[in-house]
């Protein structure tokens, strides 16, 4: 028996490993650990005018400019409270560093290839355009992000 036949092969675009993990809504995702930065608490924000609705504003983090963009607007799920805590997921793409802005952060989860399913057809289409698949949890999936398409603002637009 071939070492191909016990490590399971990864579809494109699969992903396991650790993930941090964060809610927005009542949905539950997971960025690949290795792509995030930093986690913090909301940041002062400066807007950006005739920018797309999703952007939220400029953050300066240590004198880098970021992006900050609001992820319920991405996803087309209803704004916030007024009240609740916006928290950043500093996260590096291939077009640099973005700060994704979540309603609550989770823990590092480490997430075995074998659970690993497609996205099932029955999501939402704004949210289905930024996952890479899904892992079943107990009581929940963990959706794995794929932060280079959920920054691509022309993705999902058409929908």
């Amino acid at each position: 028996m071939t070492s191909d036949a016990i490590t399971p092969k990864l579809e494109p675009g699969q992903s396991s490993g650790q993930f941090s993990t964060f809610h927005v809504g009542d949905l539950f995702f997971g960025v690949d650990v290795l792509h995030v930065q930093e986690v913090l608490c909301l940041q002062p924000m400066t807007p950006v005018p005739r920018s797309p609705d999703v952007i939220e504003g400029l953050i300066n983090l240590r004198g880098q400019i970021v992006t900050a963009i609001d992820m319920r607007r991405r996803l087309r799920l209803p704004p916030r409270a007024v009240e609740q805590a916006v928290m950043n997921v500093v996260v590096r793409t291939l077009d640099g560093v973005v700060s994704l802005l979540v309603d609550e952060i989770g823990d590092v989860l480490e997430m075995d290839a074998d659970s690993y399913e497609r996205p099932p057809d029955n999501l939402n289409p704004a949210t289905k355009d930024l996952i890479r698949g899904v892992y079943k949890l107990k009581g929940q999936l963990l959706l794995v992000l794929d932060e280079e398409r959920t920054v691509d603002l022309a993705i999902g637009r058409e929908a």
